[in-house]
Protein backbone atom coordinates (compact mmCIF):
# COMPACT_ATOMS: atom_id res chain seq x y z
CA UNK A 1 0.00 0.00 0.00
CA UNK A 2 1.38 3.61 -0.76
CA UNK A 3 1.34 6.27 1.47
CA UNK A 4 1.71 9.56 0.95
CA UNK A 5 2.61 12.29 3.71
CA UNK A 6 1.85 15.53 3.07
CA UNK A 7 3.49 18.61 5.14
CA UNK A 8 1.33 21.75 6.43
CA UNK A 9 3.28 25.03 6.76
CA UNK A 10 2.27 26.72 9.49
CA UNK A 11 4.15 29.97 11.47
CA UNK A 12 5.57 30.11 15.60
CA UNK A 13 4.98 33.12 16.95
CA UNK A 14 7.42 32.85 19.45
CA UNK A 15 8.45 35.60 22.27
CA UNK A 16 12.05 36.99 22.56
CA UNK A 17 13.06 38.42 26.06
CA UNK A 18 16.01 40.18 25.41
CA UNK A 19 17.80 42.48 27.82
CA UNK A 20 18.33 46.06 27.28
CA UNK A 21 21.92 46.20 25.10
CA UNK A 22 20.64 43.30 23.42
CA UNK A 23 17.18 44.81 22.21
CA UNK A 24 19.71 47.91 21.07
CA UNK A 25 21.35 45.93 18.87
CA UNK A 26 18.26 43.84 17.15
CA UNK A 27 16.91 47.34 16.79
CA UNK A 28 19.44 48.81 14.96
CA UNK A 29 20.43 45.57 12.72
CA UNK A 30 16.48 46.01 11.85
CA UNK A 31 16.37 49.56 11.42
CA UNK A 32 19.89 49.27 8.98
CA UNK A 33 18.67 46.33 7.22
CA UNK A 34 15.31 48.51 6.38
CA UNK A 35 17.15 51.20 5.36
CA UNK A 36 19.29 48.86 2.74
CA UNK A 37 15.92 47.66 1.66
CA UNK A 38 14.55 50.72 0.80
CA UNK A 39 18.37 52.09 -1.15
CA UNK A 40 18.11 49.04 -2.50
CA UNK A 41 14.26 49.84 -4.00
CA UNK A 42 14.96 53.22 -5.12
CA UNK A 43 17.59 51.40 -7.10
CA UNK A 44 15.52 49.02 -8.80
CA UNK A 45 12.83 51.01 -9.43
CA UNK A 46 14.53 53.68 -11.31
CA UNK A 47 16.41 50.90 -13.45
CA UNK A 48 12.85 49.11 -13.83
CA UNK A 49 15.03 45.90 -12.81
CA UNK A 50 13.49 43.00 -10.17
CA UNK A 51 15.52 40.37 -10.92
CA UNK A 52 17.82 39.28 -8.21
CA UNK A 53 20.21 37.94 -10.11
CA UNK A 54 20.61 41.21 -11.58
CA UNK A 55 20.46 43.19 -8.60
CA UNK A 56 23.00 41.13 -7.19
CA UNK A 57 24.95 41.63 -9.42
CA UNK A 58 24.64 45.07 -8.96
CA UNK A 59 24.09 46.01 -5.77
CA UNK A 60 25.54 43.82 -3.83
CA UNK A 61 28.84 45.28 -2.57
CA UNK A 62 27.29 48.78 -1.83
CA UNK A 63 25.12 46.84 0.67
CA UNK A 64 27.79 45.17 2.36
CA UNK A 65 30.15 48.61 2.57
CA UNK A 66 27.60 51.05 2.82
CA UNK A 67 24.94 49.61 5.36
CA UNK A 68 27.49 46.76 6.78
CA UNK A 69 25.14 43.87 6.41
CA UNK A 70 26.74 40.30 6.30
CA UNK A 71 26.82 38.42 3.22
CA UNK A 72 23.63 36.76 3.97
CA UNK A 73 21.75 39.85 4.87
CA UNK A 74 22.21 41.48 1.93
CA UNK A 75 21.51 38.51 0.02
CA UNK A 76 18.36 38.20 2.23
CA UNK A 77 17.95 42.39 1.54
CA UNK A 78 17.76 41.52 -2.28
CA UNK A 79 15.01 38.80 -1.97
CA UNK A 80 12.91 40.93 0.15
CA UNK A 81 13.11 43.71 -2.57
CA UNK A 82 11.89 41.18 -5.72
CA UNK A 83 9.64 40.05 -3.46
CA UNK A 84 7.99 43.14 -2.87
CA UNK A 85 8.00 44.19 -6.33
CA UNK A 86 6.47 40.89 -7.41
CA UNK A 87 3.16 42.24 -5.39
CA UNK A 88 3.12 45.60 -7.37
CA UNK A 89 5.93 46.05 -10.30
CA UNK A 90 4.54 49.97 -10.60
CA UNK A 91 5.40 51.42 -7.20
CA UNK A 92 8.32 51.61 -5.29
CA UNK A 93 8.33 49.02 -2.04
CA UNK A 94 9.16 50.97 0.62
CA UNK A 95 10.18 49.55 4.33
CA UNK A 96 9.57 51.06 7.48
CA UNK A 97 12.54 51.30 10.05
CA UNK A 98 10.78 48.74 12.02
CA UNK A 99 9.48 46.30 9.46
CA UNK A 100 10.19 42.64 9.80
CA UNK A 101 13.52 41.01 8.89
CA UNK A 102 13.80 38.07 7.34
CA UNK A 103 16.37 35.53 8.69
CA UNK A 104 17.33 32.44 6.90
CA UNK A 105 19.24 29.79 8.25
CA UNK A 106 22.70 30.79 8.31
CA UNK A 107 21.15 34.11 10.53
CA UNK A 108 19.62 32.52 13.48
CA UNK A 109 19.87 28.78 14.99
CA UNK A 110 18.21 27.49 17.94
CA UNK A 111 20.13 26.70 21.24
CA UNK A 112 17.96 23.91 23.15
CA UNK A 113 14.72 24.99 23.85
CA UNK A 114 15.00 27.94 25.18
CA UNK A 115 17.41 30.35 23.52
CA UNK A 116 18.14 31.35 19.61
CA UNK A 117 21.38 32.62 18.25
CA UNK A 118 20.84 35.45 16.07
CA UNK A 119 22.95 37.73 13.54
CA UNK A 120 23.09 41.48 13.66
CA UNK A 121 25.43 44.03 12.80
CA UNK A 122 27.45 43.96 16.05
CA UNK A 123 27.79 39.87 15.87
CA UNK A 124 25.97 36.66 17.31
CA UNK A 125 23.44 37.56 20.30
CA UNK A 126 21.64 34.64 21.98
CA UNK A 127 18.49 35.98 23.27
CA UNK A 128 16.35 33.96 25.56
CA UNK A 129 12.88 32.82 24.17
CA UNK A 130 9.44 32.09 26.01
CA UNK A 131 7.45 29.41 24.23
CA UNK A 132 3.84 28.08 25.50
CA UNK A 133 2.68 24.37 25.32
CA UNK A 134 1.17 24.96 21.57
CA UNK A 135 4.27 26.22 20.39
CA UNK A 136 6.44 23.41 22.23
CA UNK A 137 4.57 20.44 20.44
CA UNK A 138 5.52 22.35 16.92
CA UNK A 139 8.96 23.20 18.01
CA UNK A 140 10.40 19.51 16.70
CA UNK A 141 9.82 20.15 13.05
CA UNK A 142 11.69 21.39 10.19
CA UNK A 143 12.36 25.11 11.16
CA UNK A 144 12.35 27.44 7.87
CA UNK A 145 12.89 30.93 7.37
CA UNK A 146 12.01 33.52 10.62
CA UNK A 147 11.10 36.90 10.64
CA UNK A 148 12.35 38.69 13.23
CA UNK A 149 9.17 41.49 14.39
CA UNK A 150 9.53 44.57 17.28
CA UNK A 151 5.81 45.06 17.86
CA UNK A 152 4.55 48.46 18.66
CA UNK A 153 4.41 47.79 22.10
CA UNK A 154 8.04 47.09 22.10
CA UNK A 155 8.29 43.32 22.52
CA UNK A 156 10.16 41.24 20.18
CA UNK A 157 8.96 38.21 18.36
CA UNK A 158 10.69 35.75 16.24
CA UNK A 159 7.89 34.25 13.36
CA UNK A 160 9.19 30.64 12.59
CA UNK A 161 7.64 28.55 9.55
CA UNK A 162 7.55 25.02 10.05
CA UNK A 163 6.54 22.01 8.24
CA UNK A 164 4.04 19.84 9.83
CA UNK A 165 3.06 16.18 8.85
CA UNK A 166 -0.91 16.19 8.48
CA UNK A 167 -2.51 13.62 10.68
CA UNK A 168 -3.41 10.00 9.36
CA UNK A 169 -6.93 10.26 7.61
CA UNK A 170 -9.76 9.42 9.83
CA UNK A 171 -12.10 7.95 7.71
CA UNK A 172 -16.27 8.80 8.48
CA UNK A 173 -19.48 8.55 7.17
CA UNK A 174 -21.03 11.68 8.88
CA UNK A 175 -20.87 15.19 10.15
CA UNK A 176 -21.23 17.89 12.50
CA UNK A 177 -22.38 21.06 10.34
CA UNK A 178 -21.30 24.11 12.04
CA UNK A 179 -22.99 27.54 11.27
CA UNK A 180 -21.02 30.87 11.89
CA UNK A 181 -23.40 33.77 12.89
CA UNK A 182 -23.26 37.44 14.79
CA UNK A 183 -25.27 36.30 17.84
CA UNK A 184 -23.52 33.45 18.19
CA UNK A 185 -20.25 32.85 16.61
CA UNK A 186 -20.64 29.23 15.88
CA UNK A 187 -23.14 26.94 16.65
CA UNK A 188 -23.19 23.53 16.23
CA UNK A 189 -26.15 20.75 14.78
CA UNK A 190 -25.93 19.09 18.15
CA UNK A 191 -27.02 22.62 19.54
CA UNK A 192 -23.47 23.73 20.89
CA UNK A 193 -23.06 27.26 21.26
CA UNK A 194 -20.35 29.40 21.29
CA UNK A 195 -21.81 33.12 22.40
CA UNK A 196 -20.75 36.17 20.72
CA UNK A 197 -21.96 38.13 24.32
CA UNK A 198 -18.25 38.28 25.25
CA UNK A 199 -17.20 39.23 21.96
CA UNK A 200 -19.43 41.71 21.33
CA UNK A 201 -18.79 43.44 24.40
CA UNK A 202 -15.32 43.49 24.26
CA UNK A 203 -15.77 44.92 20.14
CA UNK A 204 -18.02 47.56 21.58
CA UNK A 205 -15.53 48.74 24.16
CA UNK A 206 -12.45 48.87 21.66
CA UNK A 207 -14.64 50.58 19.27
CA UNK A 208 -15.98 53.43 21.63
CA UNK A 209 -11.80 53.84 22.84
CA UNK A 210 -10.54 53.99 19.44
CA UNK A 211 -13.35 56.51 18.36
CA UNK A 212 -12.89 59.02 21.85
CA UNK A 213 -9.05 58.51 20.68
CA UNK A 214 -9.47 59.57 17.44
CA UNK A 215 -11.59 62.40 18.57
CA UNK A 216 -8.62 63.93 20.45
CA UNK A 217 -6.57 63.50 17.70
CA UNK A 218 -8.45 65.25 15.22
CA UNK A 219 -8.83 68.29 18.36
CA UNK A 220 -4.61 68.31 18.63
CA UNK A 221 -4.26 68.49 14.72
CA UNK A 222 -6.44 71.43 14.99
CA UNK A 223 -4.47 72.68 18.04
CA UNK A 224 -1.38 72.16 15.05
CA UNK A 225 -0.34 69.71 17.51
CA UNK A 226 1.48 66.13 16.33
CA UNK A 227 -0.97 63.26 18.50
CA UNK A 228 1.84 60.98 18.22
CA UNK A 229 0.90 59.42 22.05
CA UNK A 230 -2.61 59.13 20.89
CA UNK A 231 -1.75 56.85 17.84
CA UNK A 232 0.46 55.18 19.70
CA UNK A 233 -2.49 53.76 21.77
CA UNK A 234 -4.34 53.57 19.19
CA UNK A 235 -2.23 50.88 17.71
CA UNK A 236 -1.88 49.57 21.35
CA UNK A 237 -5.59 48.77 21.27
CA UNK A 238 -5.68 47.76 17.88
CA UNK A 239 -3.22 44.85 18.80
CA UNK A 240 -5.01 43.81 21.81
CA UNK A 241 -8.20 43.22 20.04
CA UNK A 242 -6.62 41.61 17.19
CA UNK A 243 -5.07 39.56 20.20
CA UNK A 244 -7.95 38.94 21.42
CA UNK A 245 -10.28 37.47 18.44
CA UNK A 246 -6.91 35.43 17.43
CA UNK A 247 -7.80 33.44 20.56
CA UNK A 248 -11.24 33.19 20.75
CA UNK A 249 -10.90 31.93 17.61
CA UNK A 250 -8.58 29.57 18.52
CA UNK A 251 -10.43 28.24 21.60
CA UNK A 252 -13.36 28.06 19.40
CA UNK A 253 -11.89 26.18 16.00
CA UNK A 254 -9.90 23.84 18.96
CA UNK A 255 -13.41 22.56 20.61
CA UNK A 256 -14.90 21.79 17.23
CA UNK A 257 -12.08 20.06 15.88
CA UNK A 258 -12.07 17.80 19.39
CA UNK A 259 -15.94 17.61 19.14
CA UNK A 260 -15.11 15.57 15.15
CA UNK A 261 -12.38 13.66 16.99
CA UNK A 262 -14.32 12.51 19.53
CA UNK A 263 -17.38 11.59 17.51
CA UNK A 264 -15.50 10.46 14.75
CA UNK A 265 -17.07 13.18 11.98
CA UNK A 266 -16.07 15.24 9.53
CA UNK A 267 -16.68 18.49 9.81
CA UNK A 268 -19.17 20.47 7.29
CA UNK A 269 -18.75 24.09 7.20
CA UNK A 270 -20.32 27.42 4.78
CA UNK A 271 -17.72 27.84 2.27
CA UNK A 272 -16.30 31.36 1.54
CA UNK A 273 -18.25 32.11 -0.96
CA UNK A 274 -21.45 32.01 1.25
CA UNK A 275 -19.67 33.47 4.06
CA UNK A 276 -19.19 36.77 1.47
CA UNK A 277 -22.68 36.56 0.41
CA UNK A 278 -23.94 36.30 3.71
CA UNK A 279 -22.34 39.38 4.87
CA UNK A 280 -23.64 41.45 2.00
CA UNK A 281 -26.79 40.54 2.86
CA UNK A 282 -26.29 41.83 6.88
CA UNK A 283 -28.02 45.20 7.91
CA UNK A 284 -25.22 47.79 8.89
CA UNK A 285 -25.59 46.98 12.76
CA UNK A 286 -24.49 43.71 12.06
CA UNK A 287 -21.85 44.50 9.36
CA UNK A 288 -20.16 46.54 12.20
CA UNK A 289 -20.26 43.42 14.12
CA UNK A 290 -19.05 41.35 11.77
CA UNK A 291 -16.37 44.09 10.48
CA UNK A 292 -15.26 43.60 14.48
CA UNK A 293 -14.93 39.96 14.00
CA UNK A 294 -12.96 37.81 11.16
CA UNK A 295 -14.94 34.42 10.28
CA UNK A 296 -12.73 33.65 7.89
CA UNK A 297 -10.07 33.23 10.46
CA UNK A 298 -12.23 31.30 12.35
CA UNK A 299 -12.95 29.26 9.67
CA UNK A 300 -9.18 28.97 8.61
CA UNK A 301 -8.20 27.85 11.77
CA UNK A 302 -11.23 25.05 12.01
CA UNK A 303 -9.27 23.72 8.38
CA UNK A 304 -5.99 23.37 9.42
CA UNK A 305 -6.47 21.81 13.05
CA UNK A 306 -9.07 19.51 11.34
CA UNK A 307 -6.09 18.78 8.79
CA UNK A 308 -4.03 18.09 11.21
CA UNK A 309 -5.95 16.07 12.64
CA UNK A 310 -6.79 13.87 9.52
CA UNK A 311 -10.40 15.04 9.78
CA UNK A 312 -11.95 16.17 6.74
CA UNK A 313 -13.52 19.41 6.10
CA UNK A 314 -16.89 19.64 4.20
CA UNK A 315 -17.69 23.41 2.15
CA UNK A 316 -21.30 23.80 1.80
CA UNK A 317 -23.47 26.45 0.16
CA UNK A 318 -25.51 27.92 3.23
CA UNK A 319 -27.84 29.43 1.10
CA UNK A 320 -31.23 28.97 2.26
CA UNK A 321 -29.98 27.12 5.68
CA UNK A 322 -31.20 29.63 7.74
CA UNK A 323 -34.82 29.82 5.97
CA UNK A 324 -35.26 25.94 5.67
CA UNK A 325 -37.09 23.53 8.17
CA UNK A 326 -34.33 20.85 9.02
CA UNK A 327 -37.05 18.64 10.02
CA UNK A 328 -39.92 19.26 6.77
CA UNK A 329 -37.37 21.24 4.54
CA UNK A 330 -39.94 23.81 3.75
CA UNK A 331 -37.98 26.91 2.53
CA UNK A 332 -40.04 30.10 2.97
CA UNK A 333 -38.33 33.72 4.81
CA UNK A 334 -41.01 33.68 7.42
CA UNK A 335 -39.55 30.58 8.94
CA UNK A 336 -36.85 32.90 10.70
CA UNK A 337 -39.48 34.12 13.37
CA UNK A 338 -36.38 36.38 15.13
CA UNK A 339 -32.57 36.80 14.68
CA UNK A 340 -32.60 33.85 17.22
CA UNK A 341 -35.37 31.47 16.93
CA UNK A 342 -36.88 29.35 14.20
CA UNK A 343 -40.45 28.27 13.30
CA UNK A 344 -41.79 26.66 10.39
CA UNK A 345 -44.71 27.95 9.37
CA UNK A 346 -45.57 24.30 7.93
CA UNK A 347 -44.90 21.85 10.33
CA UNK A 348 -44.46 23.68 13.14
CA UNK A 349 -40.69 22.59 14.03
CA UNK A 350 -39.29 25.17 16.09
CA UNK A 351 -35.26 25.20 17.20
CA UNK A 352 -32.66 27.78 17.82
CA UNK A 353 -32.26 29.74 14.55
CA UNK A 354 -28.21 28.72 13.83
CA UNK A 355 -28.80 25.44 15.34
CA UNK A 356 -31.85 24.72 12.69
CA UNK A 357 -28.95 26.22 10.63
CA UNK A 358 -26.31 23.88 11.22
CA UNK A 359 -28.64 20.86 11.01
CA UNK A 360 -29.50 22.05 6.90
CA UNK A 361 -25.50 22.06 6.75
CA UNK A 362 -25.27 18.75 7.72
CA UNK A 363 -27.84 17.82 5.84
CA UNK A 364 -26.32 19.06 2.40
CA UNK A 365 -23.13 17.85 2.98
CA UNK A 366 -24.52 14.05 3.91
CA UNK A 367 -26.30 14.78 0.43
CA UNK A 368 -23.13 15.71 -2.01
CA UNK A 369 -21.41 12.65 -0.01
CA UNK A 370 -24.21 10.23 -0.95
Amino acid sequence: MLSIFVNMKLTLQIQLLPDVATGQKLKATVARFNEAANYLASKAYERTLANKFALQKLYYSDLRRQFGLSAQMAIRCIAQVVEAFKRDKTVQPSFRPTAAMPYDQRLYSFKGIDRVSLLTLEGRVLVPMLMGNYQREQFGYAKGQADLVLRKDGKWFLLVSVDVPDGTPIPTTDFIGVDLGTTDLAVTDDGETFSGDTVENVRQKMHDLKKSLQQKASALVKQGKRPKNVRRKLSVISGRESRFRRNTNHIISKRIVEKAKDTGKAIALEDLEGIRKSQKRFRKPQRAKLSGWSFFQLRTFVEYKAKRAGIRIKPVDPKYTSQTCAECGHCEKGNRHTQASFRCKVCGHKDHADRNAARNIRARALCQQA
